[in-house]
């Protein structure tokens, strides 16, 4: 099994630190370098800033659990997608933009990948995990809008995260494909 995760900021990080222990190999692609504001609310270490986020937590995972992991450093573009999403067997995606996310989703469509969506809310509200075939990414308010800087939202983060995972892990071990609603106070699951 081969998990590919794109994007690895702060639902990408959390999510991929609670999946170490898959039977999978993980894999990471993020062309962002870890700012020392990300410490806030992404599972990065000090010795992480300036660093790319994909190999800084390909390497987190190695030296703090003894996990191997894969990491590209770049841009998911219309030229790349292919050559790094094509060996996948589960696609998730954690990016932070519409035209990332609707990339992703038309490369999945295409290749007949699975592909699951973990995104939050811009002001913090709520959560969704939610597979490709019942997601419609939102457009940013406005380009390049942070969504998870600081640390306000980082109680969310962690219960998006750990969603996520979980349902990962289901559809690993079951094939399930369960959608879920996630905000401070409950985990809704909405389809499966």
């Amino acid at each position: 099994m081969r998990i590919i995760f794109c994007g690895v900021g702060a639902i990408g990080s959390t999510a991929a630190m609670l999946c170490r222990n898959l039977e999978a190999t993980l894999v990471f692609i993020d062309f962002d370098r870890v700012e020392s504001k990300n410490l806030l609310a992404q599972a990065f270490v000090k010795p992480s800033v300036g660093k790319n986020k994909a190999e800084a937590l390909k390497l987190q995972l190695l030296n703090l659990h003894g996990v191997k992991a894969e990491s590209f450093g770049v841009r998911v573009t219309r030229d790349n997608v292919a050559a790094l999403c094509g060996s996948a067997d589960l696609l998730i995606d954690c990016f932070d933009n519409q035209e990332s996310r609707l990339l992703l989703s038309g490369f999945a469509r295409g290749a007949g990948k699975p592909l699951v969506h973990g995104a939050l809310a811009a002001d913090g509200t709520f959560g969704l995990v939610r597979w490709d075939e019942r997601f419609v990414p939102d457009a940013e308010d406005t380009v390049g809008q942070a969504t998870c800087e600081g640390g306000a939202h980082l109680p969310l983060i962690g219960q998006l995260g750990a969603t996520l995972a979980r349902v990962v892990q289901d559809f690993i071990q079951h094939g399930t494909r369960r959608d879920a609603m996630v905000s401070l106070v409950a985990v809704t699951p909405t389809a499966s």
